[in-house]
Formats: C-alpha cells, structure tokens, sequence
C-alpha cells in the first residue's frame, strides 16, 4: 500500500505554500495525538483566478465541489508543513465543511465530497474518511464559497 505523500505524487498534486492566519489564529494546534485544523479557503488553482461567490446563485454544485477539493489541497498543504511530512497521519477523525450558500441551496454535503474524496484519495477509504458535517452558511469571509476545519489522528 502506498503512503499518502505517494498518493499526491500518483494524484499529480503539488502542495502550494500553506496559507498564512488572516487574523490572531494558528493554523494548527497539535494535542496529544490530535491535530486541530483551522478553517481553510480554496488553494488558488494555478494560472486562475479563485472563485468566489455563492453556492447555487454565482456559482454551481460542481463549482462548490471543486472548491472544496482547492480546501483539501490548503490543508494537505498547512498539515504537511506542521508535521513535516503527511505520512505522520493516522486518520482523519473529523470534519466540518462550510458552504457559502444562496437560501435556496440544499446540497451542501455534495460540495463537501470535493474534499472528502479528496482525503480519500490521499489517506486510503477507511483512514482518510471520518465524522464529518456539512452546513450551509451565510458570507464567508471573502466571498470564498467553501471553509473547511479538521481533526487528525497522528
């Protein structure tokens, strides 16, 4: 079986340079065995500008799923430069997926599964996929609309 810093490899992933705190917050804090994430927008996809905006208003269900997928690779990226490598982790125990969504929208656990399949892919089917929930949400900051905070096992 291979290792998840294997699986980016294999997925042709390039973790960018983990986000800098917009505000007084680390980006991660490690208890014991568990490392606490904050809550991460998109990674800019290189050569594109970010989307912004509202899910089912400016911007579709796959849209929202993408950039929830752009979260996964933030936050591959913020735990890799933690612990140095992603291969210290155990499991994903829990996540909580936010999606800046219009009234109307109700599929806000589908545009989390950018993410989870992502850490799927990643982690393997059993390590890489935890608790989780999925909410819709009024403005994120910045209009980004996707935020995702989690919980690993190391």
């Amino acid at each position: 079986m291979s290792t998840p810093e294997t699986r980016l490899k294999e997925l042709n992933i390039t973790l960018p340079t983990p986000p800098k705190p917009v505000a007084k917050y680390k980006p991660t804090v490690q208890a014991g065995n568990l490392l606490y994430v904050s809550g991460h927008g998109p990674a800019k996809p290189e050569g594109q500008s970010m989307l912004l905006g509202r899910v089912g208003s400016e911007l579709t269900l796959e849209q929202g799923k993408e950039s929830a997928r752009l979260v996964g690779i933030n936050i591959l990226a913020t735990v890799k430069s933690a612990l140095g490598s992603l291969d210290k982790v155990k499991r994903l125990v829990k996540t909580l997926g936010m999606v800046n969504s219009a009234p109307h929208f109700l599929e806000q656990p589908q545009v989390i599964n950018g993410f989870s399949e992502l850490m799927a892919q990643v982690f393997g089917e059993d390590a890489g996929v935890g608790a989780r929930s999925a909410v819709g949400m009024g403005p994120l900051p910045g209009n980004i609309p996707v935020e995702i905070e989690c919980i690993f096992e190391v």
